[in-house]
């Protein structure tokens, strides 16, 4: 007998094969194999006449869909029906997803087998999920089918009907998705609230003190009867204290007389003393969503990559001897759910590893999602005996790292909670005509580590440090005395210093893809499965950059949302979504039509209004654009006005990208946004600043001694550069030479030898003793490099890009290469510290690309000509920090204007919109 077996990938179909042995056939079907038509050349003949043939699904007739076999599918599908022909039996592998069960629906419906055939599910790849599978072999649920294939024409009714409303009203080639515009929204909303975010300042004291059992610090919490004011009392819309707030706010003043009121006033006393122990539990094993966000966290990757590498560890790899097998079971799942066989295996490694009293038996999880799938297991190793250690030599270092933290939070989830003792001590001193000072200090001491011992999770927090550090206090008693540290014994508690600290509130963080994960799957919005694609998508369609590890909206996904979020609101609402996906859910589990479901949606209503499905007041979709369309009008972005003469100052999204309009638009009041610009970052006096520019046209900062052309300092689409002569007005002309300004540098800060130093890159150091080819140094995206061929080297910071000889060029060449960050570090080194900020932050003197400089972390500040950095003093440091500081940040420009000043026309984006 003869089996023929149909899986999704290649690399899972040579696992499976060897595992099965003689009588099987294993082939991969490569995805999905047909699908609704995509463009325009895949729509039928048949239906080509009819007004809906571009949804590709019959709106008129039960929204019955159009599947199409695409042109890269039909050998694949022939080579399938080969196989098929000499097979006694049929087994559909596909992936235990509802996708994976639609991918078999869609091969029996194209391959017509005249066969038995049986679906088959596992959750890992090893030879005993197989056997498994095939003794427990099922039909195709045809719910299940249905639940997929709805979401799919919802999906498909959803974004061809919306997205051409986007091409006629903002720009062409945008698009809108059920799911991807609702993650837009939400990332475009915590921008907004970035933008109207008021700092608030605010003052407390920090006091330090010195103990037999080391250092610890206490916060003012209390003067008299009131509290002290956090960061939390403050409204983020204004600045100011909330109404109703009982929180004393410390200015500058106060804080700084209070510091020495109570410095006098010693010896201090222990007031309160509380201890309370506490339990930390483990978190649960990885689903598709939390491996996502944890991999974020603590190895940087993002979403997509994340699922790239499950896949691979998921799929199998080659243990030596021909051995290939999945390392971890199936990684598309919401549950939390561990095999009873995972269970055994991890009491035994716990206690191999640990100790008898870490290994107290096994925890089971219950998933809380309400809209968890398929009765999946959660993402565990296949084998916990298979440690990561052991399996480094087979794995390169991103596969071994993510496996490492899949085995460690599956090992983690089953061992016993770690138990704490929380402290919590408060210390008064006098505060004079005040009252009472108090000052709290928290500390906490792990009484038995539990899971800590195996791991520890991450945090959303950008600021926190991973991991889960104990601050030990000492033994202190209530009315204990604390001395002042001079003359004290050595083994006393003792006040050391205390200070005035300055803060300052900060806006809402924008989401990482950790956090827009959480969020998604909090709301119920869209499934764990497709979050990866989506914010791969959104960044590919130009919704969304990356700013570090945050995703900051552009001004098309500010527009875009705008226009969503005014005539089309309920189909970018969190909750309205949400409920779509409740309804979704009842398909797969048969207590729902989903012809209904989907009639509802575009339809609205039926005549009895009726509604079995997703309809805005029995409205649906179809009807709402008909209604908004002539009401859409430009969907302005408002970034504030010109007091000069009051006219509102707007973003709009032109041919060729963002571009600002002052009042009315026209000659002297249009200038392009830059690429890549924060929209809660970027202020109306930015905007005035480039509409000055723009209308000024380029500066000229000398002649190039070489050409005789003038030196222009421009502005661009990518920010400020400089440029050897003029544009010239044929555009197949070859375009004059530029270079960019460095980081932090404003355009009238650029003078001429500056601007020719830029210009003379990329320089030819010599040629390559291996092959004449030449080697150069130049600067790039990611700073200053040499480079020979296909060979990149980044200069260190104390190279020069314009004055790095061959020989450094060589010896930089000759090493190993090191990544971007590890470079960086390496390079980052001060020259020397100069003292600290009032806020704490030290301030170092570096050597730069362009001369040495002084650097807060916030603010850079070139040394002036002439000075010895040797000789630079603290105060000299704080001055220039201070002054360039007063100037404000480095100004950026639009798209470039045309070098010439005499002309009556400016060429750009806006001109065009």
């Amino acid at each position: 007998m003869s089996t023929l077996v149909i899986v999704e990938s290649p690399a899972k179909a040579k696992t499976i094969e060897k595992f099965l042995g003689k009588g099987y056939t294993v082939r991969a079907s490569f995805g999905h194999v047909r699908d609704l038509p995509s463009k325009a050349d895949e729509v039928p003949a048949s239906i080509k006449g009819e007004k809906w043939a571009n949804l590709g699904v019959n709106v008129e007739k039960d929204f019955e869909p159009v599947y199409v076999i695409p042109g890269d599918k039909k050998k694949r599908i022939d080579e399938l029906k080969k196989h098929l022909k000499d097979a006694d039996e049929l087994l559909l592998a596909t992936d235990e997803d509802r996708e994976g069960e639609s991918i078999s629906w869609h091969l029996l419906e194209v391959l017509k087998p005249k066969v038995p055939v049986r679906r088959i599910v596992f959750h890992e790849i090893t030879k005993e999920a197989i056997q498994h599978a095939i003794a427990n072999a099922r039909d195709v649920d045809l719910d299940l089918v249905h639940a997929q294939e709805s979401r799919r024409i919802v999906d498909r009714l959803y974004g061809y009907s919306l997205s051409p409303v986007l091409w006629r009203k903002v720009q062409k080639g945008l698009s809108a998705g059920r799911v991807q515009s609702v993650a837009v929204r939400l990332i475009v909303e915590r921008e907004e609230e970035r933008r109207v975010f008021v700092p608030a300042s605010y003052w407390d004291l920090e006091a330090g003190f010195r103990s037999a059992t080391g250092e610890f610090a206490a916060t003012l919490s209390r003067l008299g009867k009131d509290r002290i004011a956090s960061g939390r009392d403050f409204e983020p819309e204004t600045g100011k204290l909330k109404k109703g707030a009982s929180a004393r706010h410390l200015q500058e003043q106060d804080a700084l007389r209070l510091t020495e009121t109570v410095r006098a006033n010693l010896p201090w006393r222990v007031g309160k003393v509380e201890e309370k122990p506490g339990v930390q539990r483990p978190a649960p094993p990885f689903t598709t969503s939390t491996l996502q966000q944890e991999a974020n966290r603590k190895l940087g990757y993002g979403a997509k990559r994340t699922m790239q590498i499950a896949q691979r560890l998921y799929e199998g790899i080659d243990l030596g001897g021909g051995e290939r097998v999945g390392l971890i079971t199936y990684m598309r799942t919401d549950s939390q759910n561990l095999a009873e066989k995972a269970l055994g295996e991890a009491q035994q490694q716990i206690k191999t590893m640990y100790g008898a009293e870490y290994a107290t038996g096994p925890r089971r999880y219950k998933t809380k999602s309400r809209s968890a799938q398929e009765a999946h297991e959660a993402i565990r190793p296949t084998d916990l005996s298979r440690r990561p250690q052991d399996m480094g030599q087979y794995l390169d270092k991103d596969d071994a790292r993510l496996y490492e933290l899949i085995w460690k939070r599956t090992l983690a989830s089953q061992m016993p909670d770690a138990k704490v003792l929380r402290k919590t001590v408060e210390i008064t001193a006098d505060g004079g005509p005040d009252g009472e000072a108090a000052f709290t200090a928290t500390g906490k001491t792990i009484t038995f580590p539990g899971y800590l011992r195996a791991y520890v999770e991450g945090s959303d927090d950008p600021n926190a440090e991973l991991g889960d550090k104990e601050t030990i206090l000492p033994d202190l008693k209530e009315g204990q005395e604390i001395p002042r540290a001079m003359g004290a014994p050595k083994d006393a508690t003792v006040l050391k210093t205390v200070e005035a600290k300055g803060h300052t509130t900060s806006p809402p963080a924008r989401f990482t893809e950790a956090s827009l994960v959480k969020k998604l799957e909090e709301e119920g919005v869209g499934r764990p499965s497709t979050y990866a694609s989506i914010i791969s998508t959104i960044q590919d369609r130009g919704y969304v950059f990356r700013q570090s590890n945050a995703l900051v909206p552009t001004y098309t996904a500010m527009a875009v949302t705008n226009l969503l979020r005014d005539h089309f609101g309920d189909y970018v609402d969190v909750k309205f979504t949400a409920r779509m996906e409740e309804d979704l859910d009842e398909v797969a589990n048969g207590h729902r039509d989903w012809v209904g479901q989907v009639r509802a949606f575009f339809l609205g209503s039926d005549q009895n209004g009726a509604t079995d499905g997703r309809a805005v007041n029995g409205v649906g979709l179809e009807e709402m654009i008909g209604r908004e369309m002539d009401a859409i009008g430009l969907p302005d972005v408002v970034i504030g006005t010109d007091p000069d003469s009051n006219q509102r100052l707007v973003v709009r999204i032109g041919r060729y990208g963002p571009y600002i309009v002052r009042g009315e638009g026209g000659e002297g009041n249009t200038a392009d946004v830059p690429e890549k610009v924060a929209p809660a970052d970027f202020s109306a006096e930015q905007a005035l600043e480039l509409l000055s520019q723009k209308k000024e046209g380029p500066r000229v900062v000398g002649e190039d001694p070489e050409t005789g052309l003038e030196v222009l300092v421009m502005t661009g689409r990518y920010g400020p550069y400089v440029q050897l002569g003029e544009t010239p007005d044929d555009k197949k002309a070859p375009k004059p030479k530029r270079a960019s300004l460095p980081k932090d540098m404003a355009v009238d800060e650029v003078e001429l030898p500056l601007a020719l130093k830029l210009l003379s890159l990329p320089r030819t150091l010599g040629t390559h003793p291996d092959d004449g080819e030449p080697v150069l140094a130049n600067e790039g995206r990611f700073g200053p490099y040499v480079q020979h061929n296909r060979e990149f080297r980044s200069l260190e910071e104390t190279d020069n890009v314009h004055t790095v000889t061959y020989e450094r060029a060589m010896e930089l060449l000759s090493q190993p290469k090191k990544g971007r960050k590890a470079a960086k570090k390496a390079a980052s080194a001060p020259l020397k510290v100069l003292g600290q900020t009032a806020a704490g932050a030290d301030i170092k003197l570096l050597e730069g690309r362009y001369g040495p400089y002084v650097t807060d972390g916030q603010t850079n500040a070139t040394i002036p000509k002439g000075t010895d950095p040797a000789n630079v003093t603290p105060e000299q440091a704080k001055e220039w920090l201070a002054a360039k500081a007063s100037k404000g940040p480095a100004k950026k420009s639009a798209k470039k204007a045309s070098a010439k000043k005499s002309s009556a026309k400016k060429k750009g984006g806006a001109s065009d919109s």
